[in-house]
């Protein structure tokens, strides 16, 4: 039986270049599980909304590496889980990025769940996606890290998140040049009360111009 991707061409080759144009340190068989992923990713987009990055540049740039620089922040054989993941970024990327550390995914659309699930299926992964909002996710189980992207301004993380602090060690975000305005908004709600916010990487992201930050808390 074809793949569900099958009519989606593979680039591995060009997505090897590409991941060495940005310095992305990749194994071989990464490279491959990427574009796998990239064309599952894809294919599951044309039935329903899941993401705009729809070229390989994009897919590189934009979600490889802001994956590839959250991957970066996590400790050896961390219990991870990404918030909203949507598709799968950052957490699928992660995963194949960093195999030492056991990855989590969630999203409350029902129908992006079950995509996402299709999708780990089909890469063999033992990703476990949870068809929850993270809140109802951390009140049954714990973990060392949260990530997300792209999620909602840092006021509703906050709110979302406040009264299950308990159940993990730290949240990173990627946030754009808008995160002092939302740090803003989220201390005038008392939301940063007993909390620490720090810039823990800045970087470009690659054909936007834009300036990306991973925060931990």
């Amino acid at each position: 039986m074809d793949m569900p991707a099958a009519h989606i061409p593979s680039q591995v080759a060009e997505l090897k270049e590409q991941l060495a144009a940005q310095k992305i340190p990749v194994a071989d068989d990464q490279v491959e599980q990427l574009d796998l992923y990239r064309r599952l990713f894809w294919s599951w987009n044309e039935r329903m909304n899941l993401t705009r990055h729809t070229t390989l540049e994009k897919f590189v740039g934009r979600d490889v590496v802001d994956s590839y620089e959250l991957s970066k922040l996590l400790e050896q054989g961390e219990r991870v889980l990404d918030v909203g993941t949507g598709g799968g970024v950052p957490g699928i990327v992660i995963a194949i990025l960093r195999s030492d550390l056991v990855v989590n995914v969630c999203d409350s659309t029902q129908k992006k769940a079950r995509a996402v699930e299709a999708i780990v299926a089909d890469l063999g992964m033992a990703v476990r996606v949870y068809p929850n909002r993270a809140e109802e996710v951390l009140e049954i189980t714990t973990f060392d890290t949260l990530v997300a992207r792209a999620l909602a301004p840092l006021a509703k993380v906050l709110g979302w998140l406040g009264p299950r602090w308990d159940a993990f060690d730290r949240l990173l975000l990627i946030k754009g040049r808008a995160w002092v305005d939302e740090r803003n908004e989220a201390r005038q709600l008392g939301l940063m009360r007993g909390l620490q916010l720090r810039k823990a990487a800045t970087y470009e992201s690659p054909g936007s111009g834009n300036c990306r930050k991973s925060f931990p808390m």
